[in-house]
């Protein structure tokens, strides 16, 4: 089969494609022919060196997340038959022409939507679902915002969290991705390099914020501890901005906060398997009314990888970035 290969730790150029064995079948695995896969900023990470892929997953072939056709699927497998169309989330490989996964994992492609519009969707969703949902409690009711908000975790979390029943805010670098993100169910879109997010959310919710997801950190970490409400949440999937940052310990036990953080990668089958279950339970039916809607920005050859990885890494984009195979 053909895959994207990191050549070596580097720059979008040292992602070329190469020949690689197809996928050899684990019992509880299904094979699928990928016609789309998504690209993320940890694809973007492991190209530079700075994120390994988990034992036991290729090394050099990035990918979280596909769409496509089961072709096989082994012994044990239950659900799953070939012909099925699914997209399923990644340790890694994604990037290819086949990809092999435990069954769990995998989705059913939401009726109506195209493999690409499939691709998009099982990275952030996941993400959003273990860290907002499970992590974070979150009821419907509650306010909630998102930093990055047209990245793919911003645009799936604001549309989760408002088809579900929160209030929503989200930080964007443009008026123009604030105007979007507003599109998209946010109460408010913040231009944080015009306006302060901290005064802005202060006028807006008085009694504090109730969940806030940051991939930022850095700066941010004390200002989102100021803003949350008493009982308040703190999700931390990434630190952009720096990893290290100063408490104040005395408003985190007054007002009784949770600050957590989580990474799914390296997480076993089973427990990606229970979110897929609840996406497909709570998230799918969303999808498939049109209350939910994938957001593509564009679409790339599998061949133009390195143009991909270009486009993310300048944050141009609002949404998800898709290979097509």
């Amino acid at each position: 089969m053909r895959a994207i290969t990191i050549t070596s730790p580097g720059g979008p150029e040292v992602l070329q494609i190469a020949e690689r064995p197809v996928p050899e079948l684990k019992p509880d695995e299904v094979l699928i022919k990928v016609a789309a896969a998504g690209v993320n900023r940890p694809d973007i990470i492991q190209r530079e060196g700075r994120y390994p892929a988990p034992p036991g997953v290729p090394a050099d072939i990035p990918g979280l997340e596909v769409a496509g056709v089961v072709e096989q699927v082994g012994a044990e497998e239950k659900r799953w038959r070939p012909g099925d169309k699914v997209c399923a989330l990644l340790a890694g490989g994604g990037y290819a022409e086949y990809v092999s996964v435990s069954g769990v994992q995998c989705l059913p492609v939401p009726q109506g939507l195209s493999f690409e519009e499939a691709a998009s969707l099982p990275e952030t969703f996941f993400t959003v679902w273990t860290n907002v949902f499970d992590r974070g409690r979150f009821q419907s009711g509650e306010s909630f915002l998102v930093h990055g908000g047209t990245s793919g975790i911003g645009v799936a979390a604001i549309q989760m969290v408002k088809a579900l029943g929160g209030r929503v805010y989200a930080t964007a670098g443009t008026d123009e991705k604030c105007a979007h993100v507003e599109k998209l169910g946010a109460t408010k879109g913040i231009n944080y390099k015009k306006e302060d997010f901290a005064e802005v959310i202060k006028a807006a919710e008085s009694k504090g914020i109730d969940i806030i997801l940051d991939m930022i950190g850095g700066d941010y970490t004390p200002k989102n501890i100021g803003l949350l409400a008493t009982e308040g949440r703190l999700l931390i999937i990434n630190a952009m901005a720096g990893a290290t940052s100063q408490v104040d310990m005395m408003r985190v036990m007054v007002k009784r906060l949770t600050i957590t953080g989580s990474t799914l990668r390296v997480r076993e089958s089973s427990f990606k398997g229970a979110i897929a279950a609840n996406l497909e339970r709570h998230v799918w039916p969303l999808l498939e009314s049109g209350a939910i809607k994938p957001i593509v920005y564009q679409t790339f050859p599998l061949e133009k990888a390195s143009e991909a990885h270009k486009l993310v890494e300048s944050s141009e984009h609002i949404g998800k970035v898709v290979l097509t195979v």
